[in-house]
């Protein structure tokens, strides 16, 4: 399916640059290329536009990738979670997601931008000076930027190719690790992924004697507890609180995540508030 608003004309980046960037990566990873405009708009790094204002200050300037990245981000979730559904019948929602997030997660972002060499396509500022973790981001927001061009130029089905090279691949192993999996880095990624918060843990139960101690923990999101878990040390019951809010999710039919979506809604009310009268503790969140 072929998407409509999808021209973008090379003679907006012409006075800036006109290499064969977006030709020759079209070529080392079998794209097509209908509209170059567009894959050079998923090369082009936000660093890289004051030094064109300054080259050119009457042009008016291209965007960023990041409103590609927009569009990639939401076409890469729609297309692993597709392939989730018809690859695994049997799995609960709670299985689905925490699949998902292993899958779209930025550090395999990372790795795939790495693997194809997106870097060496990128514009970048010049006097950029970019960090490890700063450079780590900018490459999982271009491999999502390229998936958004990849869509609008050629079609979904055309992005679903292209990112199906990378999940056929690692999908075997995100499924083979996932029941040796920390349970705690599981609840973590999947509360994240859905709520942009991760969990908490307190030991609600202490019994036994010095030596042969059973402390029971308890996992919360807010003030909702997601299970229970009892272990001979405290982050051995961490580790089963949050196995039984995995399994409670899992089982759940989705209907726990909705109720925590309401509280999540709640708590974001409040710190709104808290913000409209200038609350200084409360930080503000970047997303990649």
């Amino acid at each position: 399916m072929l998407l409509s608003g999808a021209v973008i004309d090379e003679s907006l980046f012409a006075p800036f640059v006109q290499d064969p960037r977006p030709f020759e990566l079209a070529s080392a990873l079998d794209l097509p290329l209908n509209n170059p405009a567009l894959l050079r708009l998923a090369l082009t790094h936000r660093s890289i536009l004051h030094e064109w204002a300054a080259a050119d200050p009457d042009h008016p300037l291209p965007h960023s990738n990041e409103r590609l990245e927009f569009l990639g981000d939401a076409y890469l979730g729609m297309i692993v979670a597709e392939e989730l559904f018809h690859r695994a019948p049997d799995a609960q929602e709670g299985e689905l997601t925490s699949w998902r997030v292993s899958l779209v997660r930025a550090e395999r972002l990372v790795s795939w931008a790495r693997e194809i060499r997106l870097g060496s396509y990128l514009y970048l500022g010049s006097g950029e000076r970019i960090t490890e973790g700063a450079r780590d981001r900018m490459l999982a927001g271009a491999f999502e930027a390229l998936i958004g061009a990849i869509a609008l130029d050629s079609g979904l089905e055309a992005a679903h190719r292209f990112v199906l090279r990378f999940v056929d691949r690692d999908l075997a192993g995100v499924l083979e690790r996932k029941e040796h999996a920390n349970p705690k880095g599981q609840l973590q990624e999947l509360l994240q992924e859905r709520f942009r918060v991760g969990p908490t843990y307190r030991i609600i139960r202490l019994e036994g004697p010095d030596h042969a101690r059973l402390f029971t923990a308890e996992a919360r999101l807010f003030d909702h507890a997601l299970g229970q878990g009892e272990g001979a040390s405290k982050r051995d019951a961490e580790q089963a609180a949050a196995q039984n809010a995995l399994t409670r999710i899992s089982a759940g039919s989705g209907e726990l995540l909705d109720y925590l979506s309401s509280l999540t809604a709640t708590h974001n009310d409040a710190g709104n508030a808290s913000d409209a009268v200038g609350d200084p503790g409360r930080d503000e969140r970047e997303g990649h």
